[in-house]
């Protein structure tokens, strides 16, 4: 018979590789529930309040039943920060943006624009950020990585879209690119504390328009982030970074 041969089971179901692959497994279905629960409880409280007990309860899971997905909690935080990530990478960094920097700032615009729908990961990213900056903390090393990374992706873009007008922009492009980076992050805090009064969307277009820029900037904003894990998910960020392996497992509370 050859491999490729559809093979009944009892009951007549068909298995083997004709029958296809339809949809996320249990498994799958399992990891995208934890990672959910982690990052709700995540932006609530931060890394450090929040156990893995606590997120298996909020999962519906046993801990063990949580333990036999994730080592542990390091690595659902690494796994719910690059979830998000590894899909905006795809828009940021993807064909075409190294030889069209304005590219990359129109994906960039449009990212901003789309977290102002998604409060739970904007406070997420606040308070892990945040915490991060602590040597110790297990996020340390990915955010200098995605910052790093970023900075350099945005100095190279800003540097070429500088130099295009006749004459050129008289700006340091590695500044801007911190000053950049640097709106958003403050916009982000403002949002939460008052989001009726804080455009971010607006506050970053217009912040390109006064360096002087003319660009095409989309309207629109980015797509809703894919909320499952498995096959094909955002894994870690842009400069996908390991997460540091400290403990096997997390003891009740860290």
């Amino acid at each position: 018979m050859s491999d490729q041969t559809p093979r009944r089971a009892s009951g007549g179901r068909t298995t083997g590789r004709a029958a296809g692959r339809k949809g996320p497994t249990k498994g799958e279905r399992t990891r995208a529930t934890i990672l959910d629960s982690a990052t709700e409880l995540f932006s609530r409280s931060g890394f450090h309040a929040v156990s893995l007990r606590d997120i298996a309860a909020h999962a519906g899971l046993t801990h063990a039943g949580l333990l036999h997905h994730f080592p542990g909690k390091e690595d659902v935080l690494i796994k719910v920060l690059g979830r998000r990530d590894r899909a905006d990478a795809a828009m940021l960094f993807g064909p075409g943006t190294d030889e069209r920097p304005e590219m990359l700032l129109d994906a960039t615009v449009r990212i901003v624009h789309r977290n102002m729908r998604t409060p739970g990961m904007v406070g997420l990213y606040v308070k892990i950020s945040g915490e991060a900056a602590d040597p110790e903390h297990p996020a340390h090393d990915y955010f200098v990585q995605r910052y790093r990374l970023l900075r350099e992706r945005l100095t190279k873009a800003f540097s070429e879209l500088f130099a295009r007008p006749d004459p050129p922009l008289h700006h340091d492009a590695g500044i801007v690119a911190g000053q950049f980076l640097a709106l958003m992050d403050g916009l982000q805090t403002q949002w939460l504390l008052e989001p009726e009064a804080v455009d971010m969307h607006a506050s970053v277009v217009a912040f390109l328009r006064q360096l002087g820029l003319t660009l095409e900037l989309s309207a629109e904003p980015a797509p809703p982030t894919p909320a499952t894990s498995g096959p094909g998910a955002p894994g870690p960020g842009p400069a996908d970074p390991s997460p540091p392996a400290k403990e096997p497992h997390d003891t009740d509370r860290p």
